[in-house]
């Protein structure tokens, strides 16, 4: 919706209409405070209007990831499988629009480019790429941890005469592999997701590897009538169970080391995390050791190696799917995946190492690597996203003097909380650097972090406060925190998109929060409870 008449000086502006976005103009309703949405795309959805590749679909169950703010929202929306696709979560979100009238409030196809601080005034302005500009005393950016494609840069590109595509701006007519010779490039999640699909359609499948990630199998059903039922019944106790787990999802976990049981039984464990569990993240959860640990975590890797090789048939093709061990288990986002390592049996698969064989540019007919050129109808690239801080940094914000988030997070994001950064007033970060988002059920994260921002906005109005404000000191004690807790696992240790390895020249900085949703809850209630330690209210 694009409506000149609706009101420029707000309350909250929030930018951003996926989850985040929607749930804090829900809040801010709820609340009594003037709101609006400026969202970039011409409709709602977040990362799910955006990530229409095939095969894209959510590595977190579907009963997990939804809303659960409204008991008859969870009543009356049924999943259809496990692990959803993005179609139908993208239906869900629409859903949510619609069913609490939101779309009123959100003005679509409007790009924000700036953000400024009025000292003064104490209050926000903030103009869009189309000239508009916007007056409010509460800033949100609901902007996404992965919502800023990394753009291809290969040489040759141009010259290209095949059509080239990103998995991150997919053609909404969806495209059409048939008798087609396709290069994937990128073997993240979106690459391990697609491959199987295209592979089904294409003439020929060629996927060029840097680096093998560790997949692991989503054992994706669908979810019957007694299924839903059931989970009906018990959303409170769901719900209950995966706050009170390290990341907000209803898994069975277990404490006890993988070094402290026979071979025997710890293969049995990884086996029904691998298949009888119902597969995913439990894998992650097969002992509460695996991503502190390293003789542990080998037992791990050295597991899902094992299933590589017995499910690939070619020994050789085998091995370079095979993580190398200066990967460890986990410490780059896991993949969750349906046939992406039985593609490569099928005679119309062709893996490329191109570790070994550097890619050296994109051709008229296709792509050369140093070994030779492969030739080549369609060209896709998966190759991730500006994780965590494109979005914010895409735009020109400026606090307090003048000073330019892009300059201070220039050797990394520096927040409190995750939530508020100092020098930046009156403004609030959903889901952002510094707190547990990625590594979490960032649905359940994404409430966690509205209703708190909420209350704190109504505290600050209703104590006659117009201006929020992070101290330094907290800052810089927290910044410390997240670091000194990721240090103390295996995290850092992975060459991700969690510390920024996969855009050249981002500073290498762990960004999430590792402590854990509780840990990371309990914080935030003892900071409110607190008179809001941390922040200046003035």
């Amino acid at each position: 919706m694009n409506d000149s008449n609706q009101p420029k000086s707000l309350d909250v502006l929030i930018v951003g209409a996926g989850f985040g976005g929607l749930y804090q103009l829900y809040r801010a309703r709820k609340a009594g405070l003037t709101a609006r949405v400026l969202e970039a795309g011409d409709d709602v959805g977040g990362t799910w209007y955006w990530n229409r590749y095939p095969g894209a679909r959510c590595d977190i169950e579907s009963l997990d990831y939804s809303f659960s703010f409204d008991k008859e929202l969870e009543q009356e929306w049924t999943w259809s499988e496990r692990y959803a696709t993005q179609p139908e979560i993208l239906r869900y979100i629409h859903h949510v629009a619609d069913r609490f009238g939101l779309r009123r409030d959100i003005q679509l196809r409007t790009r924000v480019t700036r953000a400024v601080f009025d000292e003064q005034g104490k209050r926000w302005t903030v103009d869009t790429s189309a000239g508009e500009s916007f007056d409010a005393q509460f800033l949100v950016l609901a902007t996404g941890c992965l919502s800023i494609a990394q753009a291809p840069d290969f040489n040759g590109l141009s010259s290209f005469a095949g059509k080239w595509y990103h998995s991150a701006d997919w053609p909404k007519e969806g495209v059409d592999f048939t008798g087609k010779r396709v290069g994937l490039i990128g073997t993240g999640s979106s690459g391990v997701q697609m491959a199987p699909l295209i592979a089904e359609q294409a003439e020929h499948l060629t996927v060029f590897q840097r680096t093998a990630n560790f997949s692991v199998p989503a054992q994706n059903e669908p979810l019957d009538d007694q299924a839903v039922r059931d989970a009906k019944a018990n959303y409170p106790e769901r719900r209950a169970l995966a706050r009170e787990t390290s990341n907000a999802i209803c898994l069975e976990g277990n404490d006890k080391s993988a070094l402290e049981v026979s071979e025997e039984e710890r293969l049995r464990r990884f086996e029904f995390c691998w298949r009888g569990a119902g597969g995913g993240f439990r894998m992650l959860r097969a002992f509460g050791d695996l991503l502190i640990n390293e003789e542990a975590n080998e037992h791990a890797a050295n597991f899902v190696r094992s299933k590589i090789r017995a499910i690939v048939r070619d020994p050789k093709t085998a091995e370079l799917l095979c993580p190398k061990t200066e990967l460890r288990f986990g410490t780059k986002r896991l993949c969750v995946d349906t046939g992406y390592y039985e593609t490569f049996n099928r005679p119309n698969v062709t893996l490329v190492d191109v570790k070994a064989a550097p890619i050296e540019e994109v051709t008229t007919r296709g792509l050369r690597t140093s070994e030779g050129e492969h030739e080549l109808d369609i060209l896709v690239f998966a190759t991730g996203f500006d994780a965590m801080t494109g979005a914010l940094r895409a735009i020109d914000i400026r606090g307090v003097g003048g000073l330019a988030l892009r300059e201070k997070w220039k050797h990394g994001p520096r927040t409190y909380l995750g939530i508020s950064s100092a020098g930046f007033p009156n403004m609030f970060i959903i889901a952002g650097p510094g707190s547990p988002s990625v590594l979490s059920n960032v649905v359940h994260s994404i409430e966690e972090h509205v209703n708190w921002v909420t209350r704190l906005i109504q505290h600050a109005r209703h104590s006659n406060r117009a201006h929020v404000a992070a101290e330094i000191r907290a800052e810089n004690e927290w910044v410390n925190h997240v670091n000194q807790v990721a240090d103390r696992t295996l995290y850092p240790l992975g060459n991700s998109w969690y510390v920024g390895a996969n855009i050249p020249g981002k500073p290498r900085v762990f960004m999430p929060y590792v402590g854990g949703v509780p840990a990371y809850r309990k914080i935030l209630n003892e900071v409110a409870d607190d008179g809001y330690r941390g922040f200046v209210l003035s």
